[in-house]
């Protein structure tokens, strides 16, 4: 369980702290604020532990995919040779341990960068984890492994984690009462259950198989969570990062994806979200009972204009108080808009 990190003039940050909820986290703000940035950190910091072919920086660099894998780049640009770093930490075998990767204009390669101290007892602990990409890759998959493992090809690593991490076969045994619930919930909202035969996935019902390339991006996004439940990846003391889960997606289907995140953070994963939508936000905060609420934050990052538009972040465990609110300030405007559109401008 993640429960800080830490941002010195990394990417868009010139300094950040962030505390999180065990629960459900959910990231607000403006394009270009670091909100994705922030889920990658954190992927990365995670997946290093149970896939350990590679150090944090390399992965980091493969998750950001830097011009030329310069790992430099990721230090916030400025005048001159500048340094920066990262630190995480999470709570695991009854204790809190921190990693911190230090970063430097001056270093091009991930090989040449230092070593994080206390490395060893955090790959000690693994840490399942998933992170969903804003496109969907399901209806990729085929073929899309192989070649990333063979060939260079400009893709951040995320696109191909999702796909092996989705190829996953369930765990021996039935499904027990947690994976049958979302199946039951996830099965009503797209008609059916996924399959997948030679790395193509497929939508099963009563009319056969409809290949995943043939349905709506939308369900292919409820599939994929299906998928992940029911393989095992997403169970008690993993971590799901998703940017963006709205994106294609029905706003009809929206209050049945949060009551599916709900339910998984109920049953012990730890969630971050990206948002631009007001009713993901929105339905979290009607949909979470009163132990939920206790288990969720919502963290906006805006620049602050009165300080050279610096990234600061603001973190709140209400939805009513969060501020500045984004989302809900282009609500309002809508509705505004909307109110003097149909009064002819009456009232200006």
């Amino acid at each position: 369980m993640f429960t800080k990190v830490i941002f010195k003039n990394f990417t868009a940050f010139d300094s950040l702290d962030i505390q999180f909820s065990p629960g459900i986290n959910v990231f607000i703000g403006e394009n270009g604020t670091g909100k994705t940035h922030i889920l990658k950190v954190l992927y990365s910091s995670a997946d290093i532990t149970v896939a350990r072919s590679m150090s944090w920086a390399h992965k980091m660099v493969r998750v950001f995919l830097p011009a030329n894998e310069r790992i430099g780049r990721l230090v916030k640009r400025g005048v001159g040779a500048r340094s920066g770093y990262v630190e995480v930490s999470r709570f695991a075998s009854g204790k809190e341990m921190s990693l911190r990767q230090n970063l430097t204009t001056r270093k091009e390669s991930a090989d040449n960068v230092d070593k994080p101290k206390y490395m060893q007892v955090w790959l000690e602990n693994p840490l399942t984890s998933v992170f969903i990409p804003v496109k969907e890759m399901l209806a990729n998959a085929p073929g899309f492994k192989s070649l990333y493992e063979s060939r260079m090809i400009h893709f951040e690593e995320v696109y191909a984690d999702i796909i092996s991490k989705a190829l996953l076969p369930p765990p021996l045994g039935p499904a027990d009462g947690f994976r049958r619930k979302i199946a039951r919930i996830l099965r009503k909202a797209i008609d059916g259950s996924v399959t997948v035969e030679n790395e193509q996935f497929y939508l099963k019902n009563e009319n056969g198989n409809l290949e995943f390339t043939l349905l709506a991006e939308g369900f292919r996004k409820l599939g994929l969570l299906w998928t992940l439940v029911q393989n095992g990846v997403l169970a008690n003391g993993s971590v799901l990062f998703w940017d963006e889960p709205e994106a294609n997606l029905n706003p009809k289907l929206t209050a049945t994806l949060i009551e599916v995140l709900l339910e998984l953070q109920r049953s012990g994963v730890q969630i971050f979200l990206s948002t631009h939508n007001e009713l993901v936000a929105k339905w979290i905060d009607l949909l979470s009972n009163p132990e939920d609420k206790k288990q969720i934050k919502y963290h906006v990052l805006y620049r602050d204009e009165e300080n050279n538009r610096r990234i600061r972040i603001n973190s709140f465990d209400r939805y009513d108080d969060v501020s500045p609110n984004p989302l809900e300030e282009a609500y309002v405007k809508v509705i505004n808009k909307a109110i003097e559109s149909k009064m002819g401008g009456l009232g200006r």
